[in-house]
């Protein structure tokens, strides 16, 4: 019997499995729909912020691992600054090129869903049991089936659209609070009784 190759570079899911802290199938999950939606846009992995994503996870718990295998797919980091967590509660993306404004949709498949949420992993998981104190018999052949399963199986990916899109601009302008004396940039600062204050300090959002 043919062994099915894996749609995702084992190299890649090593980092990402370090990264994330253990093994399950949302977070290889994540990585597809990042290699899929970079696909459909015909770019590369980000290395500063040719990308920005829209992720629609959150902010509930269950499929939160999604949102890391998307940053290493992708390349769309929180530290970067170029993904936002829409907080839809669904694991689905909006991949943006920035240079071209083009842009692509792509999320999991309902009906794979549908299967994956009776497995015997989320079962646990619904019970509390933590991911790595699952058994890799139980966990194995779930990721397996994320890295293997092809792209028509398991994704929807959308139709490339034009979007007007301005990434934000970073700044370098900081000051010292004047309560607590820290170092904060000014996107973080707000003046109470011509005070330049943190937002912790302000009593403000």
């Amino acid at each position: 019997m043919t062994e099915t190759k894996p749609m995702i570079d084992g190299h890649l899911l090593e980092m990402a499995i370090e990264f994330h802290g253990h093994k399950c199938p949302a977070m290889p999950l994540g990585i597809r729909v990042g290699l899929a939606a970079m696909n459909a846009l015909g770019v590369e992995r980000a290395k500063n912020k040719e990308l920005y994503c829209l992720c629609e996870t959150g902010p509930t718990h269950a499929g939160m691992c999604f949102g890391d295998g998307v940053q290493v797919a992708t390349g769309c980091t929180f530290g970067k600054a170029n993904i936002k967590g829409l907080g839809y509660g669904k694991l689905a993306i909006t991949l943006i090129d920035v240079r071209s404004k083009k842009a692509v949709r792509v999320t999991l498949n309902p009906e794979f869903q549908k299967v994956a949420y009776t497995s015997e992993f989320v079962k646990l998981r619904s019970q509390g049991v933590e991911p790595q104190d699952i058994k890799s018999e139980i966990t194995d052949p779930l990721v397996k089936k994320a890295v293997s399963l092809p792209d028509e199986k398991i994704l929807i990916v959308g139709e490339v659209f034009n979007i007007d899109f301005e990434p934000h601009k970073g700044t370098f302008e900081w000051y010292n609070c004047d309560k607590c004396g820290e170092a904060v940039f000014a996107s973080g600062l707000r003046i109470v009784n011509e005070k330049y204050l943190c937002i912790p300090c302000s009593g403000y959002e």
